[in-house]
């Protein structure tokens, strides 16, 4: 499907003389925040960027079906909407030129009239991620919790510039380019496995889970969630609250929305039947597309090479 996508486009794209028009490059902006920049932690687990993005995947879909369609990839770990629209972090506001993301981003779109196909757009998370408290930590989970005054700000913030950031692109961009933002998945949903998960029992289901070498777990072995499950239940209330405002103002100014969430099944938790873990399949998910599970690299809330693929096809349903 992307890849008729993207013959369709290119077919619609350019200008000028039949040479030109067929030489002419077209182009990919992906925006964002770390997610975009393909983040992931490296063996002493710290975040590193990569060329292993959601992003980057898609793109390579893409270029398979038109080999001119350049990427432009423009985001930046750490950004949150106010960010995005004003600027205001040092290693992220040295990236640009006009400014804000946002800025860099409307005139990259001016330079390029007419020859920009999509625009993808990751930004809201990090409205939250400094609410959860002590996730660092796996070995003192009673020190672990949620700043529910940093939520309410968060939840705010991507209420209001949300539809300024989806109006502000999506008329620079024009009605001819498609833009496609993005809902978020819930890393914290492994905060379950942190007061009785033994730790060479996560290590080794991480490990399957990146196609890594492990030692063949015990016969019977199963990672059982905590019995207070009460700060994993309050972050998918978050995260619903979250989606639900992202796709309301993506809508609204006539962007299209990628539900990256309907593949890691948040409110999913039923255990499968022929499950070797005795995970539900959100908790399942999360270890299989993060590093949250990880305790080697991790936790760490990014996705890995697996994720990146998954959340790649989400959007690549999206093109059209």
């Amino acid at each position: 499907m992307a890849a008729a996508a993207v013959t369709v486009l290119a077919a619609g794209c350019g200008g000028g003389d039949g040479e030109e028009q067929a030489t002419s490059p077209s182009y990919y902006l992906s925006l964002g925040d770390s997610l975009s920049v393909g983040v992931q932690p490296d063996e002493n687990g710290a975040p590193a960027e990569t060329s292993e993005g959601y992003t980057d995947v898609l793109h390579r879909t893409l270029y398979d079906a038109d080999s001119t369609l350049r990427h432009e990839r423009m985001g930046c770990g750490g950004e949150d909407t106010t960010t995005f629209l004003q600027g205001g972090l040092p290693d992220c506001d040295e990236r640009y030129e006009n400014g804000s993301q946002l800025e860099e981003a409307e005139a990259f779109l001016a330079e390029h009239e007419g020859r920009v196909d999509l625009v993808t757009l990751t930004i809201g998370g990090n409205n939250f991620t400094r609410c959860v408290e002590g996730v660092e930590d796996p070995e003192t989970p009673e020190d672990i919790g949620i700043d529910e005054e940093c939520v309410a700000d968060g939840l705010e913030r991507v209420e209001t510039e949300i539809p300024v950031i989806a109006e502000r692109l999506r008329d620079a961009a024009g009605p001819d380019t498609q833009i496609i933002g993005m809902t978020y998945y819930n890393p914290f949903l492994a905060l379950l496995l942190l007061d009785d998960a033994p730790e060479e029992e996560a290590t080794e289901a991480a490990a399957e889970a990146e196609g890594e070498e492990a030692e063949e777990p015990d016969g019977d072995a199963e990672v059982e969630s905590t019995e207070d499950d009460s700060l994993a239940e309050y972050s998918v209330d978050i995260l619903t609250e979250l989606n639900e405002s992202l796709i309301a103002s993506y809508s609204a100014a006539g962007i299209d929305v990628a539900d990256v969430d309907t593949v890691f099944e948040s409110d999913n938790t039923e255990v499968p039947a022929d499950s070797d873990t005795g995970m539900p399949t959100n908790l399942q998910n999360i270890c299989d597309l993060t590093w949250m599970c990880d305790t080697r690299r991790g936790p760490d809330i990014h996705t890995n090479q697996a994720g990146a693929k998954e959340i790649a096809a989400v959007f690549a349903e999206q093109v059209h």
